[in-house]
């Protein structure tokens, strides 16, 4: 049971800052970004938000998309930083110790989800040229089980294309963010269960990415 409904004030205050200042008018204007779902995305409450993962400008587009926080990990270096740490924790941001990823992913997610933030994870685990999601990853699946909270699919379409291998500045890429109906998380850790509900993410990522522009 999750310890409060919504994530910290102040990271709600700047969550919508940079939403509205920086992040929404570049996916509206720059890329012509349309969002297909929002309705789908509960406005309070733990959850996990799963979707695939083809560039770097994917976290903020994602959060802006559904309408509040979400929360992902970082590297444990960047919270030694005097002025940036307390800036990326309080969007958020978790730290992961290296060498120890997915036990420390999973210890930090689990508290931030019982804070009420939203938690981003990219299914693949790494970026993938197209964007599709050959090999995905269990960590957000065992993160639901444990939390029992609900997995938010989410598809980045065209944001592969944003920096190809050459470029040096963010091209002007139509984008389209579509985002599906909220699924049960596996009723316990089991490996099968884990599995199955890991598929269904997928399937249903795919089958928003394959809905095209």
């Amino acid at each position: 049971m999750a310890e409060r409904d919504r994530e910290p004030r102040a990271s709600l205050l700047l969550y919508w800052l940079f939403k509205w200042s920086v992040v929404n008018p570049l996916f509206r204007v720059y890329f012509r970004g349309r969002v297909v779902g929002a309705q789908h995305v509960p406005r309070q409450g733990p959850m996990i938000v799963v979707a695939n993962h083809a560039s770097d400008f994917d976290p903020p587009l994602l959060s802006n998309c559904v309408q509040r926080p979400v929360s992902y990990m970082a590297k444990e270096e960047l919270f030694k930083v005097p002025v940036l740490a307390p800036a990326i924790r309080l969007y958020g941001a978790y730290p992961v110790k290296r060498g120890s990823a997915d036990r420390s992913a999973i210890r930090e997610a689990l508290k931030q989800l019982n804070q009420g933030w939203a938690v981003g994870v990219f299914l693949q685990g790494t970026r993938t040229p197209d964007g599709r999601i050959p090999e995905p990853k269990l960590g957000a699946a065992l993160i639901a089980a444990k939390a029992q909270v609900p997995l938010l699919p989410v598809s980045l379409w065209g944001t592969h294309r944003i920096l190809t291998k050459g470029q040096k500045l963010p091209q002007a890429v139509p984008l389209t963010v579509r985002i599906g109906q909220p699924l049960p998380p596996p009723p316990t850790t089991d490996k099968t269960l884990l599995l199955e509900t890991t598929q269904r993410c997928a399937e249903a990522i795919h089958q928003l990415h394959d809905l095209g522009r």
